[in-house]
């Protein structure tokens, strides 16, 4: 339980808000390219709090630029892209991605104090299927050389899910290891694509978590964040053992399909405080990405990335089927287990009334640094990962696991030898 006025700092993110601030000294997907495709329209946006438009222009560049006009306001979202920027369809106000006005066509000379004016612009970067944005004070950081951002576009796949929630439950919905024991557990496995059997144990991971649901947490802080240890009893000397990691300020790495050549990835990236995108990245170091799993997180989206199964239609829970097939009677598709989870939490969590308990220490370690990070701006310093320093920009510790081990052996010392030299 923590105080209201806490529950506030960490989950209020519109501008002069103080976990605002520092989401915005770290770079943030604001689109995915393939919403954005060369000669395409413009699309309006609203990333934490901010209304804003999103375009391309001739050079194929991306500009994210404030929403209305600087003249009187009309949405810059419905205008032409043309000349070398986007131009206002009221008054023909032209602006390029820097936010600067280079034509003013109803104004003598086409505007002698054209350059007065400065529009509202963040500068924008484009690498792994997402454009994204820096929102923050002073000169852009480095955007983190992660790598499911960096791989061959074969070896990788994005997508976005909206969420009606706070951006903060999402993300601690990744960091939670007791949830996989019970909300995506599959009752019968005959029904599921391809889950990944653990050699060792001759078992799926689906398996191994319904064996153990009490599993020993431990949390360790990182350079990018915190690493999350979970470990639970195998068998026959064995245990099963599970890292997943926490990345400041607000995006989860773990398992998912690829998981021993890869891992998968949530940024939940704030609309406003009561809604999100989260931004669903898999990757594979060595492979191309087969068909289904390029595609497996779309399963169930709409073409505007909302999820079919949703809080109107109660999520078409099957009462039925929660004896026979899933924990949750709402399918396969663990994207709308999260949904439900976490939206049916309310928009922004009351903390105040929730209970944690000891497999909730890394959602408490978690919250601690988002609020250190916050402590760190309003007091002038640079928050944890924050990139300035290209010899510094690799995160060989950023490891994901999901292997059996013998009880023997030392786990986090075996995670030490899983990091990517």
């Amino acid at each position: 339980m923590i105080a209201a006025e806490e529950n506030q700092l960490l989950t209020q993110t519109d501008p002069g808000t103080p976990c605002g601030a520092l989401i915005r000294r770290y770079w943030q997907p604001v689109a995915l390219s393939e919403e954005l495709p060369a000669g395409g329209a413009p699309i309006k946006v609203k990333i934490l709090g901010e209304e804003l438009a999103l375009f391309r222009d001739d050079q194929k560049r991306p500009g994210l630029i404030g929403r209305h006009c600087s003249h009187r306001g009309t949405d810059l979202s419905y205008g032409r892209v043309e000349d070398g920027g986007l131009r206002c369809l009221y008054h023909g106000w032209l602006y390029d991605i820097c936010g600067r006005v280079i034509d003013q066509p109803g104004e003598p000379g086409g505007g002698a104090n054209k350059a007065a004016i400065r529009h509202l612009a963040y500068p924008c970067q484009e690498i792994g299927g997402v454009i994204f944005t820096y929102m923050g004070a002073g000169e852009p950081p480095l955007v983190p050389n992660y790598e499911f951002l960096t791989v061959a576009p074969e070896n990788r796949t994005v997508v976005k899910a909206f969420y009606e929630c706070n951006y903060l439950q999402g993300n601690e919905g990744n960091i939670d290891p007791v949830h996989l024991s019970f909300l995506h557990q599959y009752l019968s496995e005959v029904q599921v694509a391809r889950l990944r059997v653990v050699k060792e144990v001759n078992a799926t991971d689906n398996t191994l978590l319904a064996k153990d649901v009490a599993p020993n947490i431990e949390v360790e802080v990182t350079n990018f964040g915190l690493r999350i240890y979970t470990t639970r009893d195998a068998g026959a000397d064995k245990r099963y053992l599970r890292v997943t990691n926490f990345v400041m300020p607000n995006l989860s790495a773990f398992g998912g399909s690829t998981v021993g050549d890869g891992y998968a990835v949530h940024w939940h990236v704030p609309i406003d405080d009561r809604h999100h995108w989260k931004y669903i990245f898999a990757f594979s170091r060595t492979s191309e990405l087969d068909e289904f799993l390029r595609t497996r997180s779309r399963v169930e989206l709409t073409d505007d990335y909302r999820l079919a199964k949703n809080g109107g239609n109660r999520y078409q829970q099957d009462r039925a089927s929660m004896k026979t097939q899933t924990f949750t009677g709402m399918g396969s598709n663990f994207q709308v287990h999260d949904a439900f989870a976490t939206e049916s939490q309310g928009a922004v969590q009351n903390r105040t009334e929730e209970n944690l308990v000891s497999s909730d220490k890394a959602i408490v370690a978690a919250r601690k640094l988002i609020l250190n990070g916050i402590k760190d701006v309003q007091q002038g310093r640079e928050p944890q990962h924050v990139v300035r320093d290209a010899k510094a920009n690799a995160f060989p510790n950023l490891v994901v696991i999901s292997d059996v081990i013998a009880k023997s052996m030392d786990w986090k010392e075996y995670t030490r030898s899983r990091e990517q030299r």
